[in-house]
């Protein structure tokens, strides 16, 4: 877990992130990383789907576990909502220990001590799945998407690569295949992205389109239902 090229910034909203100088691009938004998250992710990913399917056990895939910030609102979403989160992130080049602690997450979240037990629980993550209480679970993969599989099915896939401009290897129609295939039937798919290769990946792999007002600085999201 060797990090280099990478520094710690403040966004717009005053939460950390953290800008990759070889890709020449930020882990999130600079108009907000919080911002930008609770927006996608929590508010028009977890939240909308724990409403519409009134469920209270939620399985989360995340592409791109980057900072951990999308895994530590969930939890503090689903600590909150009294729901069940079993969370799974994929993350070919993980951050070390040293620049997690260097985020300020726990400012923006209401359960005490979230981000010092995850930080205490993110290298072991690695190795086996961990657990902040009987009901909330994570294990990380280091791994190419490319490579993962499973037999396990998600109720939600948070897609969080770097942009397509950046790492388009992420965004083909072959790697968005792979990754929906472990989605449930009804399940939702949520970016930060909207580019017309992703809607018509989409649209072929039976999914419905939505496209919500975006976080701060974008137009728009997207959010997709499978629906075959």
């Amino acid at each position: 877990m060797k990090a280099v090229n990478i520094s710690a910034i403040a966004t717009s909203d005053g939460s950390t992130t953290f800008f990759h100088s070889t890709l020449n691009e930020h882990y999130h938004s600079i108009n907000g990383a919080f911002q930008e998250a609770e927006h996608v992710y929590i508010n028009s990913g977890l939240s909308y789907f724990h409403h519409k399917e009134a469920t209270t056990k939620i399985a989360v895939l995340e592409i791109g576990f980057g900072t951990g910030l999308n895994y530590l609102l969930s939890i503090d979403y689903a600590i909150k909502n009294n729901i069940a989160i079993e969370y799974t992130g994929i993350e070919a080049f993980p951050l070390p220990l040293d620049y997690i602690q260097q985020t300020n997450y726990q400012n923006f979240l209401a359960t005490a001590n979230l981000t010092s037990i995850f930080q205490q629980q993110y290298l072991a993550a690695f190795e086996t799945e961990q657990h902040i209480s009987a009901n909330q679970s994570l294990k990380i993969e280091e791994i190419n998407l490319a490579d993962f599989s499973t037999d396990k099915k998600f109720d939600i896939i948070y897609f969080d690569a770097f942009a397509a401009s950046k790492q388009p290897e992420m965004w083909t129609a072959e790697m968005i295949q792979h990754v929906c295939q472990f989605l449930k039937d009804k399940g939702i798919f949520v970016t930060y992205s909207v580019t017309g290769n992703l809607k018509r990946c989409l649209r072929d792999l039976g999914f419905t389109i939505e496209r919500p007002i975006g976080a701060l600085g974008k137009r728009e999201m997207m959010r997709a239902t499978l629906t075959r």
